[in-house]
């Protein structure tokens, strides 16, 4: 069994016979060109323009005054509302699951304006097609200054104010939990 040679401890000088012995081995190589360095200047932090956007047409709503108590039924985080003169019985069965999720809607990354005009269209173009059900994700803000879910309160608050929303609810936690919100849409009648 042939043993193999003896390693020198980091930091150990080197023979004579060592250091011929590398030098034979990469005589005839290149040596690689220092690696160009970029100076560091420490740059101001980016300012969240649209954040700040956001957080000041949000200030300028809320002057406006809440949605009122009878309208808006919010029981700790969990959002739901039901439009006046319907059963209590129908957030019940749109929080179990009584009618298909038909269509859905994405609103993760878009600002306040994009996400009230996506939202229109969505709820325009289900009326149109005569969905009942239907799933609108706001996310849970996780992404967004301190963590705070803007377009949660946000589409609570236009959801309540569109006469096609008969209630809503939060989705159970397999289709969004505190990030998505079950819709029940009035029924279209004629075409």
């Amino acid at each position: 069994m042939k043993r193999s040679p003896k390693r020198p401890k980091p930091g150990a000088a080197l023979s004579r016979g060592d250091i011929e012995l590398f030098r034979r081995a990469v005589h005839g190589a290149t040596p690689l060109s220092a690696p160009k360095r970029i100076a560091y200047s420490e740059r101001p932090p980016a300012v969240p323009v649209q954040s700040l956007l956001d957080a000041h047409a949000t200030l300028s709503e809320s002057i406006r005054g809440p949605i009122p108590w009878e309208q808006s039924m919010e029981t700790g985080e969990e959002l739901a509302f039901l439009r006046e003169g319907l059963a209590r019985d129908t957030l019940r069965k749109l929080r179990r699951g009584h009618w298909t999720i038909q269509d859905e809607i994405d609103l993760h990354g878009q600002n306040r304006e994009q996400a009230k005009a996506l939202l229109a269209e969505f709820l325009k173009t289900c009326v149109k097609r005569k969905l009942r059900c239907v799933r609108v994700v706001h996310g849970k803000g996780l992404r967004s200054p301190r963590r705070e879910p803007v377009l949660k309160a946000k589409v609570n608050q236009w959801l309540a104010q569109r006469d096609e929303v008969l209630a809503f609810c939060q989705a159970p936690a397999a289709s969004g939990g505190g990030g998505a919100l079950l819709l029940l849409l009035k029924a279209r009648t004629g075409k």
